[in-house]
């Protein structure tokens, strides 16, 4: 005895493989929760990180815009006074849960293409202006806040 496929299940698996086929087509907020999008929304901006390691102080000033851009200025002043200044861009995104930045520039110039930096970091927002980032991949900790468009690095 032979026997077929219900007549519905071939027309529901040619949907279900469309959908699957769109969805890497979708903007990255499609499948975000409404809280995660109200979470995206406060990211764009201009955002300041500032620390200091070995007598070495650093301004990083990150510029996330509405279309998925970034821009970073940063300003290194070593322990002779010596500063050195860098500007680099990519692409950023979130995910609902990490911040995620694709560096296409770095100070001017692409990045080789075997070693294309990414940075991504867990978001944990502390308010509206100032949130702690983790990346538990190289176990770092970073405090951004946020400043006014024309800050400089």
């Amino acid at each position: 005895m032979t026997s077929s496929a219900p007549r519905w299940l071939l027309p529901l698996v040619g949907l279900a493989a469309l959908a699957w086929t769109l969805q890497s087509w979708l903007p990255a907020t499609a499948t975000l929760s409404p809280a995660a999008i109200d979470r995206q929304d406060l990211l764009r901006g201009t955002w300041l990180r500032e620390y200091s390691e070995d007598g070495v102080r650093v301004r990083r000033v990150l510029e996330l815009d509405a279309g998925g851009a970034f821009h970073e200025s940063v300003r290194i002043a070593d322990a002779g006074g010596r500063i050195t200044r860098m500007e680099h861009e990519g692409t950023w995104l979130y995910d609902g849960t990490n911040l995620k930045r694709k560096y296409t520039l770095m100070n001017g110039h692409p990045p080789s293409r075997l070693n294309v930096p990414f940075a991504t970091f867990e978001v944990d927002f502390q308010g509206r202006n100032d949130f702690i980032g983790v990346d538990h991949v190289h176990r770092v900790r970073v405090e951004y806040r946020r400043v006014p468009e024309d800050t400089q690095p």
